[in-house]
């Protein structure tokens, strides 16, 4: 299988997203171009170097690229402001100059926490993405995003700071467990569900051959994906307008995850699954999109094994009241308003402030009961 590429045309940093099996272990090669001098620092956590950070050694190795990794706890736990000062001043340690190369290798906390460390070191110094999770891949790694989580909300401290390169080794993808390969399905689905209707018509018919593990399909799936957030990026980099579309989901998610704190009770992809049905229940609810497009989302999601309601989500959750507290700690707040995405049908998402707190309120209450129920 030959490998894709996929530019981000952001002028002086615009930057290739390289899309295909093989790539971590190709590392050296990928990279060499973007080398002043031949060595590199590697920042990842401990499950993802068990995996691949052999294979990324010897693709170095192999081009005379010298390197020295550094290995972090793995979990949402690691976005924090202890390991973001752990890393920066490793980094520092190690001399790490703004035209040498920091490599994130790993899944999305990876990826933010070295994309973040990365930006604030000396105002900013270059990073390689080796994204190794599907989020990862079709989310994450492409379009600058950065950041930690704090004890008031995720992703609240964090800057924009454009990779250098993305290599999105499809192939890191056979050493997920089926459930991190759903959770970032989430994602996948996302975008169909944003801004591509056929987009979410072939993940109806293909999503069951790519949990399973056929290469194709799966390559096919994440260069689509980041073409669509490419697209989006390329309009509006620090989320101004269009890019806020990319938080389909989100505002529900990152109440869920708050909720739930940040535990693998609810993974960010599962919660983004979720949050995207609720966005699409939400858009029902106001006349906005047919009524039968709820169902249609929730039968994917239950398709392909996901969670899809509140009710699959273990242990306790808060009421409606406070969910909606903590939805207001969302970033996406402006002038006191939360801004929603919601839809006017599947594939045509829109970033709206005009939404009713009592019809969100409406909408969690019965999501609660229908959870209360079913337990």
């Amino acid at each position: 299988m030959t490998t894709q590429t996929v530019h981000v045309a952001l002028g002086s940093r615009a930057y290739d997203v390289r899309i295909g099996p093989g790539l971590i272990p190709r590392a050296g090669a990928e990279i060499a171009d973007l080398l002043a001098r031949p060595r590199v620092a590697i920042v990842t956590d401990e499950n993802v170097a068990a995996a691949h950070l052999g294979a990324l050694q010897a693709g170095l190795d192999a081009e005379g690229i010298a390197h020295e990794a550094l290995i972090l706890p793995p979990g949402e736990g690691t976005k924090s402001w202890t390991q973001l000062e752990a890393c920066v001043g490793w980094l520092l340690d190690r001399r790490i100059e703004r035209r040498d190369v920091v490599i994130a290798l790993g899944g999305g906390v990876i990826g933010d926490l070295v994309g973040f460390a990365a930006a604030i070191l000396r105002r900013g110094v270059r990073f390689v993405q080796v994204p190794t999770s599907l989020l990862a891949q079709v989310d994450s790694s492409v379009g600058g995003k950065t950041g930690i989580n704090t004890a008031h909300g995720k992703n609240l401290v964090g800057a924009f700071h454009q990779p250098a390169r993305v290599l999105a080794d499809t192939a890191a993808l056979d050493t997920l467990t089926p459930r991190d390969f759903r959770a970032g399905y989430g994602e996948v689905m996302k975008y169909g569900l944003l801004g591509d209707a056929d987009f979410f018509g072939w993940l109806e018919e293909n999503g069951p051959r790519l949990a399973a593990g056929d290469a194709a399909a799966r390559a096919r799936a994440v260069r689509r994906s980041v073409e669509m957030k490419a697209e989006i990026v390329v309009r509006d980099e620090t989320e101004q307008g269009d890019r806020a579309l990319l938080n389909l989901g989100h505002t529900f998610c990152h109440a869920l995850e708050a909720a739930t704190g940040y535990s693998d009770r609810l993974l960010h992809g599962e919660g983004v699954g979720i949050g995207c049905a609720l966005a699409i229940a939400l858009s029902a609810r106001l006349g906005l999109c047919p009524q039968e497009d709820p169902s249609r989302v929730a039968a994917h999601l239950s398709a392909m094994g996901m969670k899809a309601r509140l009710s699959d989500i273990p242990g306790d959750l808060p009421d409606a009241d406070a969910l909606l507290s903590l939805m207001a700690q969302d970033k996406k707040m402006m002038d006191g308003r939360l801004h929603f995405i919601l839809a006017r049908g599947i594939g045509d998402a829109f970033v709206t402030s005009d939404v009713p707190p009592d019809a969100v309120r409406a909408l969690l209450v019965e999501a609660l009961s229908d959870r209360a129920a079913a337990s």
